[in-house]
C-alpha cells in the first residue's frame, strides 16, 4: 500500500523551502507534472517496475490506490506531504481543483510494457 512521508521544509520569515533529499525509497529516473485537468479522472493503471511518489504542489487532488487487498483514498493538497506508490498500487488521481499541479517523480523511465492496465478485481 501506498506510504505518506512529510517532506523537511524550512520556514522563515522569506518564506517555505522544501527539500526531496535521500527521503525517497528509490534512484528517480523520470519527472513530470500533470495540471490543467478539469475534471478528468487520471492514472487507471499499475506498474510492473516503476515506483512513483507523488506531490501535488498547488492545489489538491485526490488518489485512489489499490493493492488488491486493501483500498486507500488519499487527498493531496499540501506540497510538503508526498505519496510513495509501490509498483502493485493500482492508482487513479480525481478532482483536481483548477490551480492543481500534481508533481510525479518516477523510478524508472517511460516504459510502455511497465503498465498494467487491469484494476485488481
Amino acid at each position: 500500500m501506498p506510504q505518506i512521508i512529510k517532506l523537511p521544509t524550512h520556514k522563515d520569515h522569506r518564506g517555505s523551502l522544501t527539500v526531496i533529499e535521500k527521503v525517497l525509497p528509490f534512484e528517480i529516473k523520470r519527472v513530470y507534472y500533470i495540471y490543467n485537468c478539469s475534471d478528468s479522472e487520471r492514472g487507471g493503471h499499475r506498474h510492473k517496475k516503476t515506483k512513483q511518489a507523488l506531490i501535488c504542489i498547488k492545489g489538491s487532488c485526490v488518489i485512489e490506490c489499490s493493492d488488491g487487498k486493501e483500498k486507500k483514498s488519499v487527498v493531496l493538497n499540501e506540497p510538503d506531504t508526498v505519496l510513495v506508490l509501490m509498483p502493485e498500487d493500482y492508482h487513479t488521481m480525481h478532482s483536481f481543483t483548477p490551480d492543481a499541479v500534481l508533481l510525479v517523480i518516477a523510478s524508472e523511465f517511460f516504459d510502455a510494457d511497465d503498465y498494467i492496465d487491469e484494476d485488481y478485481q
